[in-house]
């Protein structure tokens, strides 16, 4: 099988090119897709506890420490003590922060519309299909090791 004949090349071929616009696109702001990824993360009212960043993001405990670390740093967000549980700490944006998050906001909203208008309602229907069809795959089933009999056409 040639690699441009396998998901997986066309899943990642296109990632990276989302990612290299994404980062063209923040650096006019000094900024990356990680930081914008991640102020997009934070609940902008009651700040988002540190230890829920990483699952919800996907990022390693210590990739996510050194962004916080960087992020605090460039006074984009800064860390408290929850109020009813003295042993969390929640991740609030700072005004710099709410900024740079709408910038994020607003950009990943233009490239999913432009995406739409140039594939159409029903393309993106049946791409979000299938790719959450996959993902249900890879969540439920150990594809590698010849379990997938169940769930392959649903």
């Amino acid at each position: 099988m040639k690699p441009e004949e396998t998901i997986d090349f066309h899943i990642r071929w296109a990632w990276h090119g989302i990612a290299r616009m994404y980062n063209l696109e923040a650096s006019k702001y000094n900024s990356t897709m990680s930081v914008g990824q991640t102020l997009l993360s934070i609940d902008t009212k009651e700040g988002t506890p540190s230890t829920k960043l990483g699952p919800k993001m996907g990022m390693e405990p210590r990739s996510l420490t050194r962004m916080l670390k960087s992020m605090e740093e460039k006074g984009l967000i800064y860390r408290k003590v929850d109020k009813t549980d003295k042993r969390m700490v929640r991740i609030h944006l700072t005004d710099a922060g709410a900024k740079h998050r709408d910038i994020s906001r607003d950009t990943v909203i233009r490239f999913n519309e432009a995406l739409q208008e140039k594939l159409g309602p029903t393309r993106m229907k049946g791409f979000f299909k299938t790719i959450k069809q996959i993902n249900r795959l890879l969540e439920n089933q150990n594809l590698l090791n010849g379990d997938n009999k169940s769930q392959s056409n649903k």
